[in-house]
């Protein structure tokens, strides 16, 4: 057991490292959003762009001189099984979650750390739907029949995985994920480049990196030498450890298996990285609103705010798990392995908050307004967002 707890104990401090930066630095990806919709400030997307560049160019160095390999990863970003209904319904959930429960697994973490309570309970609603989507048959009854229906197998086509560079069917693999990694990875660095707020604030660019870094760390404990031995090792072992193979930082799974070992805490082979890595989030947070004199306790303004955050919960659970990760576990690891799917979550999460939050605004901005019904509302931000004419308008824009 021995290298399973040098692995964790790595995954943990990794975590922690990560929590700290993202208390310190205020990583949002919620919030990310939430500034490009409503203020046209680019700091923190640029920041999440520039997560997302340092994984892909760091995952692709790794992968492209054979130190690691993801075709297996934890979990299976790059399975033949092209489950798009499934990306971009979990990916929806899971956006309009994030911003109804303010903020997304990450952050609610991180927000534990700080000391918000209502952040705890939403941790718990999470961990508890992420727990029945996995560990019982709730998903079986209700996703699933749709879920397979309109997956589509890639094998049947001859490709192998659902990697952009399989998909271009290049003769030369390792030459093909090298130049689309690096050419990925260097736009994602210019977008994030363009925005003026994350170039003159000092603490996106060190927060995206902190995240960034922190995701290829975690492929490189967990699938390079160390990792490659730590498979190995258990492999001949009576009571196996829990999801050991290649993988990174995510964080809505987690949240469920945490549930599953909290039913029975003793049997510790119930432990996985995903799990020492919520600790791991909460406790660097921790220090870091200790050390900077910002930790505060704080509840639910009202019950309304309570139950939109519990509704907000759900639905990140729900997202998260059929979405096969969140904003980072997705959105930046997912991204890295340059996973189709996990491209589509990525815009998928983005629309869903951003519908959320432009439905919000209208809300905010009309609630006066005898003539502003949801049904109003949601078809004058869809002409906002250029999905329906402007024609169907039926409110004028705030």
């Amino acid at each position: 057991m021995e290298i399973t707890y040098t692995i964790l104990l790595s995954a943990f401090l990794i975590a922690l490292l990560m929590g700290a930066a993202a208390n310190k630095t205020n990583f949002c990806t919620m919030g990310a959003i939430s500034d490009w919709v409503n203020m046209n400030n680019g700091g923190r997307l640029g920041a999440w762009f520039f997560a997302i560049a340092i994984a892909v160019i760091g995952l692709t160095l790794l992968e492209s001189f054979a130190l690691i390999n993801t075709n297996e990863a934890i979990p299976p970003y790059r399975t033949p099984q092209f489950s798009w209904l499934r990306y971009v319904l979990g990916g929806m959930f899971f956006g309009i979650g994030m911003t109804l429960a303010s903020g997304c697994g990450n952050k609610t973490l991180v927000n534990i750390g700080g000391g918000s309570l209502k952040s705890l309970m939403v941790l718990m609603m999470i961990g508890l739907t992420s727990y029945s989507m996995t560990k019982t048959s709730f998903y079986e009854l209700t996703f699933y029949p749709l879920i397979s229906a309109t997956t589509v197998d890639l094998t049947t086509l001859g490709i192998p995985h659902q990697s952009l560079h399989h998909l271009i069917g290049a003769d030369n693999d390792c030459t093909s994920r090298w130049v689309i990694g690096l050419t990925l990875g260097l736009i994602l660095l210019l977008m994030a480049l363009r925005f003026k707020h994350f170039r003159t604030h000092w603490k996106n660019p060190l927060g995206g990196a902190a995240v960034g870094l922190a995701v290829v760390a975690g492929w490189w404990i967990s699938g390079g030498p160390l990792g490659q031995e730590w498979v190995s090792t258990v492999e001949w072992m009576d009571v196996r450890p829990a999801a050991v193979g290649v993988q990174s930082y995510t964080f809505i799974n987690p949240m469920g298996d945490a549930v599953a070992w909290l039913n029975s805490p003793a049997q510790l082979q119930l432990v996985t990285f995903g799990i020492v890595a919520l600790f791991g989030i909460i406790s660097g947070s921790f220090i870091a609103a200790v050390l900077s004199k910002k930790f505060q306790l704080t509840w639910f303004k009202d019950k309304t705010d309570f139950i939109k955050h519990v509704i907000g919960a759900i639905l990140m659970g729900i997202g998260g798990i059929l979405a096969m990760g969140c904003t980072i576990g997705q959105a930046i690891t997912g991204i890295s392995t340059l996973s189709i799917g996990s491209i589509m979550v990525f815009a998928s999460i983005v629309f869903g908050a951003t519908l959320t939050m432009k439905i919000q605004y209208y809300q905010m901005f009309y609630e006066d307004e005898d003539d502003s019904g949801f049904g109003a509302i949601l078809l004058s931000v869809l002409a906002d967002m250029n999905c329906l004419p402007n024609r169907m308008r039926k409110l004028d824009q705030p």
